[in-house]
């Protein structure tokens, strides 16, 4: 049994210590927006947040989260009001949407960091999160839009 703290919430899960952080997210917490894109950490579908860092989920194991505290896009703001959730609405960044929970969090990170990235480090920080369909330059809107509204 691995204990965490989960969006503001004490958790555990019950599962092997191998056990990929997204299945135990996914599985036996039942947060579903999380999601399974690759499996090999390359497309950032399945970014979260520990311990402030953005992280593939598919690739860090729950051993690895023992004690550390963990946010999913359902903990990113309790009502969709988080600036880079209203900028990814206004902008229209989702077509299939399928890539965006993992999109907003590694923005989300970015945000943290940096108050005011330009474009340029906005490029460099979400470089390897894929957008199938390809709405790059909307997600770059999106996030400047949240700069300054944040």
């Amino acid at each position: 049994m691995v204990a965490f703290t989960i969006n503001g919430k004490q958790a555990s899960a019950d599962t092997a210590p191998d056990t990929p952080l997204l299945w135990a997210i996914r599985e036996h917490l039942e947060l579903t927006g999380t999601k399974f894109g690759c499996g090999a950490g390359l497309c950032g579908a399945c970014t979260v947040h520990v311990d402030g860092k953005a992280v593939r989920s598919c690739q860090t194991v729950v051993s690895e989260v023992e004690g550390k505290t963990i946010k999913t896009i359902e903990g990113l703001s309790p009502d969709s009001s988080h600036p880079l959730q209203k900028a990814w609405i206004a902008e229209q960044v989702p077509q299939c949407g399928y890539c965006q929970s993992g999109q907003i969090m590694k923005a989300a990170e970015l945000l943290a960091e940096n108050k005011d990235p330009s474009r340029a480090d906005i490029v460099a920080h979400m470089n390897g999160n894929i957008c199938r369909c390809g709405t790059y330059n909307r997600i770059i809107a999106a996030i400047q839009r949240a700069a300054k509204e944040a």
